[in-house]
Parts: C-alpha cells; sequence; structure tokens
C-alpha cells in the first residue's frame, strides 16, 4: 500500500490473524514504540513497549498508564516481540488483564490490572 508517497506493508500473518479473529472489544488505548530496556530489575536486556499516548477514557487511562511508561509484559509472560501486546489483548470476553511496567525507575517493576472488554471504544490512529 501506497500513502502519502510512503510504502507500508503489513506481514501477510497479520492480516490473516486479523481476519480470523472476529470481532474483539478488547482495546487498551495507547500507542506505543518498541524499546530496548538495558537492564530490569537484575535481569539483562528486555524488550519494552514505551507509552507514546494515551487514549482518554481508554481502559490504559482507567488503569492510570501514563505516556513514558514502559510495558513490559504480562504478570505470566514478558515480551519478547512486539506483537505479543496484541496476542495478550486477543479476546472479546470481559475480563482483567496484569501488566507489568516500568515508570522512572529501571530497578522497580511496577504492575496495574487493566479491565478488558465488555464496552465498545472508537479510536483513532495506531492504538493497542
Amino acid at each position: 500500500m501506497v500513502a502519502g508517497r510512503l510504502a507500508l506493508a503489513i506481514p501477510s500473518n497479520t492480516v490473516k490473524d486479523f481476519l480470523s479473529a472476529g470481532p474483539s472489544d478488547s482495546w487498551l488505548g495507547v500507542t506505543v514504540h518498541p524499546v530496548e530496556v538495558p537492564q530490569v530489575a537484575g535481569r539483562s536486556r528486555a524488550l519494552g513497549l514505551v507509552v507514546l499516548e494515551v487514549e482518554p477514557g481508554s481502559p490504559a487511562a482507567n488503569a492510570s498508564l501514563l505516556p513514558g511508561d514502559i510495558l513490559l509484559g504480562t504478570e505470566e509472560k514478558p515480551f519478547t516481540a512486539t506483537d505479543d501486546l496484541s496476542q495478550a489483548l486477543r479476546g472479546c470476553r470481559p475480563r482483567v488483564q496484569r501488566l507489568e511496567f516500568l515508570r522512572g525507575d529501571y530497578l522497580r517493576v511496577r504492575r496495574v490490572s487493566v479491565q478488558l472488554g465488555g464496552q465498545i471504544f472508537s479510536g483513532s490512529g495506531i492504538a493497542a
């Protein structure tokens, strides 16, 4: 796809997963960018997703996530790829997802419970 003289590509597996997933109302309401975190609570390098934006009224906003927070993974599994956040959010039933993140201090991993599903949100831009 070409948009504004910029060529964009979406992996075919991502499109296939999106089309086969069906309706989903699990939306976090954040825009993220992958970063490498040099050291997290004694562990060596880790993948993180830095929160660039939090949509007002979103599950992320209700859970008090802020721009600058670095998402590390869920309570069960750290993020090892950028698609891991999407996989953690998949589903259409209401549920609570526990996320681990950093805020300011790389030595202290924080945890937050995010209420997903059960509501229909409208958002714009690139969001997870």
